[in-house]
């Protein structure tokens, strides 16, 4: 008995000896440098941050966020939106929208719907744009400024949608902006993939998830519903980038280029100058300033078209940049901007001329004016135009699958870290 008790008593003393020697080696978990949250007061808009992600790895970006707790406040859904601007600009705002929808979330209805509602929520809330496409593109002209990531990471030129998908899309955003509700993201203004970790995620708060995308919304007042009351604008802007997606789009970009204005008018052809058409504009049928850049002009009968082009870069001088618009019906010339289908339709002759981008050139309605090279006419509205393929580029050769493009947000088919979306390309910021 002695001897047992002697050998328990040695164990014990040994044992831990031994356990404490080869302890295995904890390496301790990468810390999250997040900023401390700050509830924006009621008084001040809150900031949109711009697009910047903690460095993590997506395994460990999924562990972290797994531990952000949802929040107990109530998550009321958001009440319907309506579209009220004219024809014109609603096929610009659901292109828009459903770029936005497609191209986040794939070719997913729930996840379409989740997205959509976010853009509207944006469009009510005084911290973001007030037009549908001012809220998708924002941002689109810088690299880390972009607040839906595919508007500036290239996604639009390295995949486009079938035909059924898009007709999806626009079905979802259609349906959106004629009052549906997504009620699950209720306010939520910001979101993002399970993935990674951005730095504005500890200023807002976790309300709902919609398969692998996380939803936000600012914490204290601004994201109640009392913060969502601005009344958008209802005139869309035309997004170039979606030129090739939108006919919306691509008959306002080719009209852009028909909007042409000059600062003066030429005197040789009688109409008024730019230094005089402020005063004289209102009451000379020649020509009328309608904005800094635009002097739209009628354009007499009986004169040869190609005196245009003189009296348009004759008015224009040294400027930089300078557009022309003229109408042989005086009736259709325009008061604003941007102009009416009937406008478009019955614009004569544009100029247009960007020395920043070097670009120059002009325009004629070839309905009036047989123009000896078909690349010289105005495209009337809803003509579609072939764009020719990129220098190199096999004609013949497929798109690339929806599988290879970063840009579009979709659920990975197993729990492994994916391999595409890349984590640094993530919408919704």
């Amino acid at each position: 008995m002695h001897g047992i008790l002697t050998g328990i008593a040695g164990l014990a003393i040994v044992g831990p000896a031994l356990v404490v020697a080869n302890a295995p080696v904890i390496v301790p978990a990468k810390r999250m440098a997040l900023p401390r949250q700050r509830v924006v007061p009621k008084a001040e808009i809150p900031q949109v941050e711009p697009l910047k992600f903690v460095d993590l790895t997506p395994t460990d970006a999924r562990a972290f966020n797994a531990t952000v707790p949802f929040s107990t406040e109530p998550n009321p859904a958001a009440k319907p939106f309506r579209f009220a601007g004219a024809p014109d600009d609603l096929a610009r705002a659901t292109d828009c929208m459903a770029a936005g929808i497609l191209y986040e979330a794939g070719d997913d209805t729930l996840g379409e719907r989740a997205v959509a509602q976010v853009v509207l929520n944006r469009l009510r809330h005084p911290a973001f744009p007030k037009t549908v496409c001012g809220v998708v593109f924002e941002g689109q002209d810088r690299s880390t400024g972009c607040q839906f990531s595919f508007s500036c990471d290239g996604a639009i030129t390295r995949w486009h949608p079938t035909e059924d998908a898009w007709r999806r899309a626009r079905e979802v955003a259609g349906a959106a902006l004629g009052g549906a509700v997504f009620g699950q993201v209720g306010y939520a203004t910001h979101y993002h993939t399970d993935w990674v970790v951005p730095y504005w995620q500890s200023s807002l708060d976790k309300i709902t998830a919609v398969h692998t995308h996380l939803f936000f919304r600012w914490s204290g007042w601004w994201g109640t519903p009392a913060a969502f009351g601005r009344h958008p604008e209802t005139v869309e802007p035309v997004i170039t980038q979606l030129a090739s997606l939108s006919d919306a789009h691509k008959t306002g970009a080719a009209f852009d280029e028909a909007q042409a204005a000059l600062a003066e008018a030429s005197a040789a052809m009688g109409f008024v100058t730019a230094a005089d058409s402020d005063e004289a504009g209102a009451d000379d049928a020649s020509a009328r300033r309608i904005d800094a850049d635009t002097v739209v002009v009628v354009f007499p009968r009986g004169q040869s078209p190609d005196t245009l082009v003189t009296a348009a870069t004759q008015s224009c001088g040294n400027r930089s940049f300078c557009r022309y618009m003229a109408w042989l019906d005086g009736t259709k010339v325009p008061t604003s901007l941007p102009l009416d289908t009937a406008q478009m339709t019955s614009l004569t002759f544009s100029y247009l001329r960007d020395r920043s981008n070097g670009y120059e050139r002009a325009l004629w309605n070839c309905r009036e004016y047989k123009r000896p090279d078909p690349s010289q006419c105005l495209q009337p509205p809803g003509t579609k135009i072939a764009t020719p393929p990129p220098a190199g580029s096999d004609p013949a050769a497929k798109p690339p699958a929806a599988t290879d493009l970063n840009g579009v947000r979709r659920k990975p088919a197993t729990p492994s870290d994916p391999v595409a979306p890349a984590p640094k390309a993530v919408a919704g910021q």
